[in-house]
């Protein structure tokens, strides 16, 4: 009788190999397409990808966008999409209802953490903003899974 697939095990990178440009580049791809997946799905515009990415030129974007199998991505902006996929794989949780959970992010929002914004909006605050986003969202759904 066949066995069950496993699902796929990675390893978490450890803090101190984090920053260097070899794993920094082996992330970078596949991060990049996914944002880009998630980006079409929560159907940003430029300027809102550029300010999840961190503000960055739109050159520098357009050739991300072009070249996302090989460049190596600034530490930062790695963490940025981390938390982005993390916000989107719970908002997929949270809302199996696939519009709901992709419209979430331009839905006006009374938490008082977005004061009647979007998330979206708090969002492209930066760093925190993103961090305080996954957080509202992991504490509802029950964890950091």
């Amino acid at each position: 009788m066949p066995q069950p697939q496993r699902a796929r095990v990675t390893a978490v990178t450890p803090p101190a190999v984090r920053h260097e440009p070899a794993e920094r580049r082996r992330k970078s791809g596949p991060a990049l397409r996914a944002f880009f997946r998630i980006a079409d799905a929560w159907d940003l515009d430029p300027t809102e990808q550029r300010g999840l990415l961190g503000w960055q030129s739109k050159s520098t974007v357009y050739n991300w966008k072009a070249s996302m199998g090989d460049v190596t991505l600034p530490y930062d902006v790695l963490v940025r999409l981390s938390l982005v996929l993390g916000i989107y794989k719970a908002l997929h949780m949270l809302y199996p209802e696939a519009d709901l959970a992709d419209g979430w992010m331009k839905m006006r929002n009374q938490n008082p953490i977005f004061g009647g914004r979007t998330p979206l909006e708090h969002a492209l605050g930066g760093p925190i903003a993103l961090y305080d986003v996954r957080r509202l969202l992991d504490a509802r759904r029950g964890g950091w899974n």
